[in-house]
């Protein structure tokens, strides 16, 4: 519909029931205002074009640290906050899209090529996703965007591939029905930072945000991972999943995250493969006096620490499917310990005043509730497991140390990537 009835059936309660779907602990009314300010700057920018809201949603991962790039096991969620677009076809072969606060990136998808990007910028993974289309026989064409999101930059929950899946989706229900598989977009997502970006990620953030809900990989195969949609509704626990932004510096740290990966490569290297899920793991601890005099101790922990966390996920997979909450929270309170001893990943050896994360895990214990570091780690966020009655004082405890809005109370959102129309969800 054009964007001024958009804004008519969403104004009189029309979209609603999709609204509280996609956010199911949030204030309806809120999400429908931001949803029109949006339609409202599209309009004023682009014209009253026949246009489709889409939203895609960040993610949280809930094991499997730093597993994924050595082929090993994960656990993901998206979860309810998300980058919104709102979006119409256009004629010529451009991408024109417009993010609150940025500049517009216009894109020529005629052509895509590496070379004549800039690296790191948006119109980079534009282009990149356009040339993943081509090159694997979907089609895409132009079309222009005014997108928001409350998914920050920083804060662990993969803004980045939140938006590199909303220019896949985009593409996939304007040129290919909406046909196009999820992972095929997280897929896309992948390439485009990989190749024009020129970030080495894996498919982990891209996959977890395509795909919606809680999602256990396997990424043996890390293009083609085995996944299973695992039904996990922490609210009927009695518990609500919380991350806390420490506010660390970010930067720096480039060298700490590149050392992860390498140095489990390097032990991997050691014993004839290229990661450590094609190892065995008693061929490795046989194997370790001779190892750490030539990579050091640090490497065999981190191996250690993979190991252990592969096997984990799995373990806490079944405690999932099984509804054993508590075993799985002693899994979740494991793998931190992991991280902070084994892959040492909680703050940087650069500049050990600075602990955030440490800071916080200390508080979360002091609390009595489950937590873990998040993501990547040395600066950034934990996640915490509180019970309902005690996530006012929690969130109050963390704010008064970290600042307002450090700490975020989310829900696991059950779409994916989609494009949401009055009547249904489409993902």
């Amino acid at each position: 519909m054009q964007v001024t009835q958009l804004i008519k059936v969403i104004n009189e309660g029309g979209y609603d029931k999709v609204i509280a779907s996609l956010y199911p602990n949030k204030d309806v009314l809120n999400r429908r205002e931001r949803i029109i300010k949006l339609a409202e700057d599209f309009k004023e920018l682009y014209g009253d074009l026949e246009a489709i809201l889409f939203s895609v949603p960040g993610r949280t991962e809930l094991t499997g640290n730093h597993t994924d790039h050595n082929n090993g096991r994960v656990i993901a969620a998206s979860v309810d906050i998300d980058i919104i677009a709102i979006a119409a076809k256009l004629c010529k072969e451009e991408v024109r899209i417009k993010s609150v606060g940025y500049r517009e990136d216009v894109v020529d998808i005629s052509n895509p090529n590496p070379d004549n990007v800039r690296k790191g910028s948006s119109s980079a993974i534009i282009a990149g996703i356009a040339d993943y289309f081509n090159k694997n026989g979907y089609k895409c064409g132009g079309f222009c965007a005014y997108t928001t999101s409350d998914v920050m930059t920083g804060s662990g929950l993969s803004s980045s591939a939140a938006f590199e899946v909303m220019v896949a989706r985009i593409f996939s229900e304007f040129y290919n029905n909406g046909d196009i598989a999820l992972m095929e977009l997280a897929k896309a997502g992948k390439y485009a930072e990989n190749i024009f970006f020129g970030k080495p990620c894996g498919l982990m953030d891209q996959a977890a945000c395509a795909s919606g809900g809680c999602l256990w990989m396997d990424f043996e195969d890390g293009m083609n991972p085995k996944t299973e949609k695992i039904d996990f509704d922490l609210s009927k626990y009695g518990y609500r999943l919380c991350i806390v932004n420490t506010g660390g510096n970010h930067a720096d740290l480039t060298d700490d995250y590149a050392a992860v990966p390498a140095e489990m490569k390097s032990v991997a290297a050691l014993m004839g493969k290229q990661t450590l899920r094609q190892c065995d793991e008693a061929d490795f601890m046989g194997r370790i006096s001779y190892m750490r005099s030539i990579i050091g101790d640090r490497a065999i922990m981190r191996a250690m620490h993979f190991f252990a966390e592969n096997k984990r996920v799995d373990a806490q997979k079944q405690a999932l499917k099984e509804g054993r909450i508590e075993d799985y929270f002693n899994y979740v309170t494991a793998s931190g310990n992991s991280s902070f001893k084994f892959l040492q990943n909680v703050y940087t050896n650069k500049n050990v005043e600075e602990q955030g994360i440490s800071l916080a895990l200390a508080i979360a214990e002091n609390f009595g509730v489950t937590c873990r570091v998040h993501g990547g780690g040395f600066a950034g966020t934990t996640q915490a497991y509180v019970p309902a009655d005690k996530v006012d004082d929690y969130k109050k405890a963390i704010e008064a140390i970290f600042g307002e809005n450090s700490c975020q109370v989310y829900t696991i959102r059950p779409f994916g990537a989609a494009a949401v129309y009055e009547d249904r969800i489409k993902d």
